[in-house]
């Protein structure tokens, strides 16, 4: 990869064309990847018959790229699929504050997914946990009986745990034994299914009760990972504000919601890009968030001195193999764009994204509000939205950002009153007729 810190300046200013070579240049694209990525390669109808049921085509979902990210030291680009106003253009520009003035790192705390198999009601707990537990070794070789696959890539199921809960209704115990697998670069969301599944005769047999549920977790708890964002000198008037943005989320539940999903705002494009399951991150981030039994803010901001400190800890599995990620020709040029390597990796970047992405939201919440950003940059789609052509929409934008700054707001009506003032003052004096049918 090229690193020249004036390589991507006024990015955002070049044609799509331009920018997309720019892309290619710093990841060492080739031509037919870049023209995955413009769309010139068309993606056959016939692929996503493999992905989904009842197949009719597909939903383009606008591919963006945010810039300015030096993530453990490495420059990189963020490719990101979302339809949102303002989410890229903030995190390149938050991307690069820290970049100049501080550091993003990140690292990873165990890499296990979960399966869980249930048993309903237990009349003797104590005995079934001591079954289990005696025969814990030879119910782990079970399990890796079944992904031999998975165990011949150095994973497989390392540990088998027995969890107690109450069913409040004099039923006896709900049990569930939590099969604990290492999926190296894959989700295993299938994997840790198919052994969940395949553990059930021998664990009825063991233990003379009847199993329910078998199926994995997506709270991964044993798959952490961690970003810290250090900006160093900040104005302490930001700083506080920032702070103090933190503490309302962590007081109410309703704003830690929204805090959360500023953060997803970053993640989840990611996910999309490269064909990861984006739901199951959320739900599990969302569960993460409320697991002291009181719904939480993900992120913790704080000033230390003068430098302003934010930390994220969250459950991301994610694969770079297999499903989607690896049969769909855009994510496997995304991750090419990433140059990551394992699953890991891509959760440490999604983790620290995520995070650079609510400092964006923060900081602009605690200095000129959440309105001017993004609806200056919604300027671009109400000119779209009211029928200005390709020659028009610049001064349509230009002309509506304007009226924000007097007005305070824009919208649909004032970009109708602007698009026609603006044909009304063609050369030649009459109404362009750019959309007439000849």
């Amino acid at each position: 990869m090229l690193e020249n810190e004036s390589f991507f300046r006024g990015f955002y200013k070049l044609s799509r064309k331009e920018r997309l070579r720019k892309i290619q240049l710093f990841c060492g694209l080739s031509e037919h990847d870049a023209k995955v990525l413009s769309g010139e390669v068309p993606i056959d109808p016939a692929l996503a018959e493999n992905f989904i049921e009842n197949v009719i085509g597909y939903y383009p979902m606008p591919l963006g790229a945010a810039t300015n990210f030096n993530i453990d030291g490495t420059d990189m680009i963020i490719p990101m699929a979302v339809e949102e106003t303002s989410i890229i253009a903030a995190a390149s520009a938050t991307a690069k504050w820290v970049k100049e003035h501080g550091t993003i790192r990140t690292h990873s705390k165990g890499k296990l997914i979960i399966g869980q198999i249930q048993f309903p009601s237990v009349k003797n707990t104590a005995r079934l946990r001591e079954v289990v537990h005696s025969n814990r070794k030879e119910l782990i070789d079970r399990a890796n009986y079944f992904v031999p696959g998975l165990v011949r890539r150095g994973g497989g199921v390392r540990d088998i745990s027995v969890r107690e809960l109450s069913r409040g209704d004099g039923d006896g115990d709900m049990v569930v034994i939590h099969v604990h697998c290492d999926p190296c670069d894959a989700m295993g969301a299938n994997l840790i299914n198919q052994v969940c599944e395949g553990l059930k005769p021998a664990l009825e047999e063991l233990t003379g009760e009847k199993i329910g549920i078998c199926i994995l977790s997506n709270l991964v708890e044993g798959c952490l990972s961690v970003a810290e964002v250090i900006v160093r000198n900040v104005n302490p008037g930001i700083g506080k504000g920032i702070e103090e943005a933190t503490l309302f989320a962590k007081l109410d539940p309703f704003r830690a919601t929204t805090h959360n999903k500023g953060v997803l705002n970053g993640i989840d494009p990611i996910l999309i890009a490269t064909g990861n399951d984006w739901r199951a991150v959320e739900a599990a981030i969302h569960a993460y968030a409320a697991r002291s039994g009181r719904y939480q803010p993900i992120t913790e901001w704080k000033m230390d001195g003068a430098d302003l400190v934010g930390r994220m800890e969250a459950p991301i599995a994610v694969g770079v193999v297999g499903g989607v990620t690896k049969s769909h020709p855009v994510s496997q040029v995304v991750l090419k764009m990433l140059n990551v390597k394992s699953s890991e990796e891509l959760a440490r970047i999604c983790v620290a994204v995520g995070l650079v992405q609510n400092l964006a939201a923060l900081k602009a919440l605690s200095t000129v509000g959440i309105v001017k950003g993004h609806m200056r940059l919604h300027a671009g789609n109400l000119a779209y939205a009211v029928g200005a052509n390709i020659e028009e929409l610049p001064t349509v934008r230009e002309r509506l950002a304007l009226l924000l700054k007097q007005e305070k707001k824009i919208d649909m009506s004032m970009a109708r009153d602007v698009l026609a003032e603006i044909r009304g003052q063609s050369s030649d004096g009459s109404r362009s007729n750019q959309f007439s049918i000849n």
